[in-house]
Formats: structure tokens, sequence, C-alpha cells
């Protein structure tokens, strides 16, 4: 398979350049808040449509902060002990997703308390706007040739050549396994779930166990960082599908809470606010 020559440069008005990385983003925030308009106007609904704004700002900071912080925690934190500035130098590249679902975290439990709607209400109400985004995020770095896959039989019909990769191997293009499973697979789950109202902590659970579960798969087949590759836990776990675990469990956790509360006082749902 020929890598397709995109130019991560969208264009440029004069000095400034464009990046596809960057309209990914405005991508992902313009379809959650798409999203989140469609699910305020139903009965079931924690938010008015004239909250989702504010909620998709809490959110883009909670992304951008987190997702930077966590890169630098979880990826680079010796770079950071030598530069602690290097933290604040975003333009030099480097996000989270880890990092940006923790921020995320702190920015729904932010608004919740400025709302006054249940953590688990409003979490709910989020997780089927994100998938969208993540695989803006994940075609944003195949065109920006990052995180790109394993070697990998160079006579495999899904093997690539990415031609900033120095050793110029064949491999796997993970960012669009990862765009399809975290994007479109992950998407569609939470939109068929949330089409009725469902347990309350149930959504934002299945978010959790399958983003964990399926980025824990193509960890398999995705090159981890040259500096981590000999910090592989058990010598073959790496640092994304570490990072992962807390969140499958922490996903069957809910789901079973959800449940066995739906069994025993029937379905809740969040009271619409006049």
């Amino acid at each position: 398979m020929e890598y397709p020559q995109i130019d991560p440069v969208a264009f440029a008005l004069g000095p400034l350049k464009v990046h596809w990385y960057g309209i990914m983003y405005l991508l992902a925030f313009a379809a959650a808040w798409f999203l989140g308009m469609m699910r305020a106007r139903r009965p079931d609904t924690p938010l008015q449509p004239k909250q989702v704004e504010d909620l998709i700002m809490y959110g883009a900071f909670g992304v951008i902060l987190g997702g930077r912080m966590g890169y630098v925690l979880f990826y680079h934190f010796d770079k950071f002990l030598v530069d602690p500035l290097w933290l604040f130098r975003i333009w030099e590249g480097g996000m989270s997703f880890h990092g940006g679902f923790i921020g995320v975290c702190v920015a729904i439990l932010v608004y919740a308390r400025r709302t006054q709607t249940t953590l688990l209400g409003l979490g709910d109400f989020v997780a089927p706007l994100v998938p969208l985004g993540l695989g803006f995020g994940r075609l944003g770095n195949f065109i920006g040739q990052e995180l790109w896959g394993r070697a990998t039989d160079p006579t495999a019909p899904w093997a690539m050549i990415f031609p900033r990769d120095p050793e110029q191997l064949p491999r796997h293009p993970s960012q669009l396994y990862q765009a399809f499973l975290e994007g479109l697979v992950l998407f569609f789950v939470l939109f068929w779930l949330s089409r009725k109202p469902q347990p309350r902590g149930l959504l934002s659970g299945t978010f959790l166990v399958l983003y964990g579960c399926f980025r824990f798969v193509v960890e398999f087949v995705r090159e981890p960082d040259a500096h981590l590759v000999d910090q592989l836990l058990m010598g073959w776990m790496s640092r994304g599908q570490v990072l992962s675990l807390p969140m499958i469990v922490a996903g069957l956790g809910l789901i079973l809470w959800a449940l066995l509360q739906d069994s025993d006082a029937g379905t809740q749902r969040e009271p619409v606010k006049q």
C-alpha cells in the first residue's frame, strides 16, 4: 500500500501555515458541539442547548492542558526534569490521550458542580460526543506521519512505507486502525446505546471499556516511542497498554454498578432543567 502524498500543511496565509492536525482538532470540537446540541434537545438531557457551548469550551481546555501535561509526565518526564519550560512549548509537539482524558474528567467535574448536575449524568452526556474527535485526531496523526505502526511483512496488503520514516520500513498504518476503532466503531456503539435512556453510568463505563480494549489491542502493532522500548512492562506491555488497563477496570466496574442500580431501582434519568 502506497502512502498518499498529503502535505501536512493544509494551506498557508502568508507566513502563517495551517496544518491538517489543527484542522482535525477544530473538526473534533465542531462534531462534539453538533452532537451535543442534538442530545441537549432530548427530554432526558441534563443540559440545555445553550449550556453545550460552555461544556465544549471546558472540554477543549481539558483536552489541551491535560493532553500536554500527560504527554510530558507519562512519556517524557526525564526531559521535563532537565527543562521544565518544555512543558509549555506545545508547538514542539506532543499530546497524550490518557492525559487529555484526565483533563476532560476534571473539566466535567468542574462543570458538573457549576451546573449542579450529577457527575455520571454529565459523563454519560459527554461520552457519545468524544469518539468522532478521537477519529479525527488519528487521521491528523496519519497525515502528519507520526505514531506509525511496527514493521510488518512487506508483502502484506496493509504494509505502508511512511516517507518521513528514517528506516523506510513497511509498517502497519496503526493510526488508521485507531481512527476506525476509536472513532467510528466506538461512536456507533455509543450512539446506538444512547438512542434511549440507559442506567446512569452505563455509557461512561462502555466508553472506558471499549476505548481501553481498542487501544490495548492496537498497541501490539503500534511502534512505541524509541526511548520507551527498554521500559516495556514484563517485556511486552507498552506504556499505552499500561495506561489503558485502569480504564478497562474502571469501566467494567461502572457498567456493573449501573446494571445493579437499574435492577434495584429501575432506569435512572437525569431531570430536565427548566
